[in-house]
């Protein structure tokens, strides 16, 4: 045990050491890579990890990630990165987790609770017959009165102009003082990498270190993913009964509650079934054939379908709270059911509709991140309905819609994040520019993997005439050489910022920039 301390210890300052040199006025690129290749070597190497398919699945998940930002470089392939590491170090360390979810939160909380994983640790630590334990036993004595007194100096300082100004001096004084000292024996060392340096090693530290505390992970063990049948006595209310309780009276303690329920589910999803054929009707004869924009179509595509979207959502939520417990199990539901699945249906040819909206506004107004968006989302809207059927038709729970629907978000995630939308969307509106207004705008300040494409199509960065979602005209220059001044200085950015990093910045959508433009690193 002393010795698997040991070793974790030496890997975070290690890691720590590595951060700094790998981060240091660097931007986010192949040193992620180099990064998360050391994350993963240590925590395989650390043999109170269980090498499980899981977590292989995860680790190369995480890889993935880290590859994607190399190669694309994108916001999104930035923040797939950050998640896939947190749920590869949630399930290294609490290998019985079955959720993302729960995986996410134990990232978080062992990244939270370094302080404590590094004190247990370090405790451990000896040196032939000398050990840290008993110097460990008289901090433990010191750290919350601390805590308390930041605490409150800084409620202090907050109410009172006086008392903030002597604590900043005294703060200052002190850190003036080691400063000095350190100066003194290092002259060319800077606070500031100090600092990041103690930045990178808690990081390290939070995940490599695991949390002694199993509480989350043995809560969500306790979460069946088969719905089972409960027979409920007078003496056993859960919360949720007893709020239900304060507004049905007694309807609940009688014996006709749950055929209540089933005829209450009944004539609402008839309704509910009625008012969607309705919409459903409209829609096919008036957008899905011979669709012609006229009026304010911009306003009205987008505002219908962020509105449909966000009732596809509550009605997947109706569904849940009708099929929550007993009622999957009532022997004459089946004709509900069959108005729950009738009602899914209509859902989805709702979804068909948002598709078709946002493809008109693509046609007419082009592409941008946004309308991307909402296919995205419509996609996820399609899954959550297929696994609410899933629930309905298979008696599952509530933790297996969040299990499934979690494992298929990261996977489209990871797959998205393939995908170098900023040059998909600048290619595409360029290649229409005939047929939809340029947003010469919107495509300038897309990032600078997109400069060569837009230095090659100069001629159409120009004023277009555009009216916002209310169909007011947006003031814009009409001078064509502005946009090509713009792009100018996006170019200078770019080979200013391109020399002012070291190899550990590189990445191969910049390598390619840089390239176009004939840029080489100084």
């Amino acid at each position: 045990m002393k010795n698997k301390s040991n070793l974790l210890l030496l890997s975070a300052l290690l890691g720590g050491l590595l951060f700094t040199f790998l981060f240091w006025q660097e931007r986010l690129a192949l040193n992620l890579l180099i990064y998360s290749i050391y994350l993963l070597a240590i925590t395989f190497i650390n043999p109170d990890v269980v090498k499980s398919t899981k977590l292989k699945i995860y680790s190369l998940a995480h890889l993935l990630a880290a590859i994607l930002v190399v190669v694309n470089n994108s916001d999104l392939s930035v923040a797939t990165y950050y998640i896939s590491l947190l749920l590869f170090i949630g399930f290294s360390h609490n290998q019985q987790i079955r959720t993302i979810f729960t995986a996410f939160l134990a990232s978080i909380l062992q990244m939270i609770t370094v302080p404590f994983n590094a004190v247990q640790h370090l405790s451990k630590i000896s040196i032939g017959n000398f050990n840290l334990k008993p110097i460990f036993k008289l901090i433990k004595y010191i750290f919350i009165p601390v805590i308390a007194v930041i605490f409150f100096a800084c409620l202090y300082s907050a109410a009172n102009n006086v008392f903030a100004h002597y604590a900043e001096s005294i703060l200052t004084n002190i850190a003036q003082f080691f400063e000095d000292i350190l100066h003194f024996f290092f002259k060319d060392l800077s606070i500031d990498r100090i600092i990041h340096f103690c930045f990178g090693l808690v990081l390290t530290g939070g995940l490599l270190l695991a949390f002694f505390d199993k509480s989350l992970e043995k809560a969500e063990l306790k979460c069946k993913e088969q719905l089972v049948r409960i027979r409920r006595t007078s003496g056993q209310k859960t919360i949720w009964y007893n709020i239900v309780e304060i507004f049905s009276g007694n309807l609940l303690t009688r014996k006709m509650a749950l055929k209540t329920e089933y005829i209450v589910g009944v004539i609402s999803f008839v309704a509910l079934n009625l008012l969607l054929l309705l919409l459903n009707t409209i829609d096919i004869s008036t957008l899905w054939f011979g669709y012609k924009p006229a009026g304010n179509f911009s306003a009205d595509l987008h505002d219908g379908t962020n509105t449909l979207i966000f009732s596809i959502i509550l009605a997947m939520a109706v569904i849940l709270y009708f099929f929550r417990g007993n009622l999957n199990f009532y022997s004459k539901s089946k004709p509900l059911k069959i108005l729950v699945i009738t009602w899914m249906v209509q859902n989805f040819i709702l979804i068909i509709s948002v598709f078709i909206r946002d493809g008109y506004y693509i046609e007419f107004h082009g592409l941008t991140h946004k309308r991307i968006g909402v296919l995205v989302f419509a996609i996820l809207c399609i899954i959550g309905l297929a696994t609410v059927y899933l629930k309905v038709a298979k008696q599952r729970t509530l933790f297996y819609l969040f299990k499934v629907n979690g494992n298929i978000w990261f996977a489209l995630l990871l797959a998205f994040s393939l995908i170098n939308w900023d040059i998909f969307i600048v290619k595409y509106n360029l290649s229409k520019s005939d047929q939809v207004g340029i947003d010469a705008d919107y495509l300038l300040s897309l990032s600078d993997k997109t400069l060569p494409i837009l230095d090659k199509n100069r001629s159409k960065l120009h004023y277009t005439l555009s009216k916002d979602l209310y169909g007011r005209e947006i003031a814009k220059p009409q001078i064509a050489d502005f946009y090509r001044d713009q792009l100018d200085k996006r170019i200078g950015y770019f080979k200013e910022r391109y020399e002012g990093v070291s190899w550990l910045s590189w990445n191969l959508q910049d390598w390619n920039t840089a390239q176009y433009f004939g840029i080489s690193k100084k």
